[in-house]
């Protein structure tokens, strides 16, 4: 195959994983194709060495997208993908003492792997690409694919990275060791098999006779069965390992009562307030069960569709809450009008969970005034470039109090830690409804260590990253007539509408995918689904079992 066609394919892999040529650290392939002469010649075009493994070698790497022509032709079942892991997990940028991980730069550059593969019905040269960081490779152990493999007319091309590009980025990953990538569900390293497939008034009350289950949120959807998990909005591949040994080297301090005044302090510096606006808790649920019983509160009024826990927290406390319910026909966007005028307690989310729709700060604070208490749910603005619309940190906007979650980003839902940022009157009322000691010393680690200027740098890249597969997950969907999106999705899922939705949720259950169902948030009902945002590898696979779900009922 001439260099030209192998040089096409590798532009084209590095387009998608957004790279360049001058990113290629080197060629890898299966070491009797090495030689080749559209190998060799892209490499020279390159300026870059070309790496050969034995066939041996390359057969023990686990590969997410085996097939079983490269299997017949070279032994191992995908050259590319197997080549480009193996080389960029060797990289010498990689070694151990070339950081930690965090301020890694992308100057190492990228490793692809050539070699046999299916390709048009015949064995052609195969191109695997993996970009090194310089990051502490021994910390992280292995790499990971950015893009997996792709196929031009009789080459293969994938790209993989020494691990971490930063850790637990989001980007398309198979590690050398367990995989686990795109799965919360499930034991580690034994990801599922797939089997074969045989409008409202904007405001109302609560009622006893309610069909929403304000007590269902997504972990039910994974928690007995080993699916793909679509239906959880954490970041997949986290926490990462430096903040893994943070909360592990926290544990010989076990014996001591909890302190949390260092890490009261990290939040409030990083929200440049001060530490009597700071109150942590064990998760943003902890927050609403302290806001409906701390607070005196008339008439309350949660904005829906939204998280359900807040509506849950105020009902088991007594109150009987109204709901302003955002209607798709304006793009679930807020009007500050809809919400009543003598609400003493408002409840949104920005982003809002489930309709991804990121509010502007204007119109949410809009919703302020004397005598009312103005909670907005912040848990995945931090999925958010540059957090554009966050209220966090504002001193100028009366009864604000803004509820902040470590959950998502960092991976941490079982370690139960958050934060609520108010006027030091409204932080005291809360705190004296806290039972003593209520956040675990190694959450308070964990809390410290997400406030640090690399935490945050390694948060914005992800943000970055999710908004990019985010995109690409969109415009699949927008392939399907039967399928019909929430605009302007801004958080780390998107909101779908599909005729029958709750039948298509079942359908992809037995093609091994749980979504989240709609039915639960009050304003939707069983034709919405919620989907979180996934790495590329994972959401074309999604695609396609879509795909077969739509056309078994069609």
């Amino acid at each position: 195959m001439p260099a030209e066609e192998v040089l096409a394919l590798v532009d084209a892999v590095l387009r998608e994983a957004g790279l360049t040529r001058a990113d290629v650290r080197s060629l890898a392939t299966l070491d009797a194709r090495a030689a080749e002469p559209g190998i060799a010649g892209a490499a020279a075009v390159l300026g870059v060495p070309v790496r050969g493994f034995p066939a041996g070698e390359l057969a023990a790497v686990p590969v997410p997208h085996p097939s079983a022509l490269p299997l017949a032709v070279a032994g191992t079942a995908s050259v590319a993908e197997a080549a480009a892991l193996l080389a960029a997990g060797a990289e010498p940028g990689a070694e151990p003492g070339a950081g930690e991980g965090e301020g890694t730069t992308a100057g190492a550059g990228t490793v692809e792997g050539v070699g046999p593969d299916a390709g048009a019905g015949r064995a052609g040269p195969v191109v695997g690409a993996g970009h090194a960081k310089g990051a502490n490779r021994a910390s992280v152990g292995g790499a990971a694919l950015l893009v997996p493999k792709r196929k031009s007319r009789g080459a293969t091309c994938a790209i993989a990275t020494s691990v971490p590009f930063l850790p637990n980025e989001g980007a398309p990953g198979v590690r050398l060791l367990p995989r686990a990538h795109g799965y919360i569900a499930g034991e580690p390293g034994s990801p599922p098999t797939i089997p074969t497939p045989h409008t409202t008034a904007a405001m109302d009350t609560h009622t006893d006779t309610d069909t929403h289950d304000l007590r269902h949120h997504g972990d039910a959807e994974v928690r007995d069965e080993k699916l793909i998990d679509l239906a959880v909005n954490v970041r997949t591949n986290t926490p990462p390992d430096w903040l893994r040994e943070r909360i592990a080297d926290s544990l010989t301090g076990l014996a001591a009562y909890p302190d949390g005044r260092a890490a009261r302090a990290a939040v409030a510096e990083r929200h440049d307030l001060t530490s009597n606006r700071v109150l942590l808790t064990a998760g943003a649920a902890e927050a609403f069960v302290l806001i409906a019983r701390a607070l005196e509160v008339r008439r309350p009024v949660v904005v829906h569709p939204q998280f359900t826990e807040p509506e849950a927290a105020l009902r088991d406390a007594g109150h009987e809450v109204g709901r302003v319910l955002l209607r798709e026909e304006d793009g679930f966007t807020l009007d500050p009008a809809m919400v009543p005028q003598d609400a003493d307690l408002v409840v949104i989310g920005n982003p809002t969970n489930p309709t991804s729709v990121l509010h502007p700060a204007a119109s949410i604070a809009a919703l302020a005034r004397p005598g009312r208490t103005l909670v907005v749910d912040e848990a995945f603005i931090d999925a958010v470039p540059g957090e554009r619309e966050a209220l966090a940190g504002r001193t100028d906007v009366p009864g604000l109090v803004v509820l902040r979650s470590l959950t998502k980003t960092w991976g941490l839902a079982g370690l139960r830690i958050g934060y609520v940022l108010a006027e030091p009157e409204t932080v005291a009322a809360l705190e004296r409804a806290q039972p003593l000691w209520p956040v675990s010393t190694p959450a308070l680690v964990a809390a410290e260590a997400c406030m640090s200027r690399a935490a945050l740098a390694e948060a914005e890249h992800a943000a970055h990253r999710m908004g990019v597969e985010r995109a690409h997950l969109l415009a699949g969907l927008a392939e399907f007539d039967e399928v019909r999106t929430v605009a302007g999705a801004e958080g780390p899922f998107v909101l779908v509408r599909i005729d029958g939705a709750d039948t298509v949720r079942e359908r992809l259950r037995s093609l091994g995918f749980a979504a989240r169902r709609g039915d639960t948030f009050p304003g939707l009902d069983r034709h919405w689904l919620r989907l979180a945002v996934r790495d590329r590898a994972t959401t074309n696979r999604f695609l396609q079992a879509l795909d077969q779900a739509l056309l078994i009922g069609g």
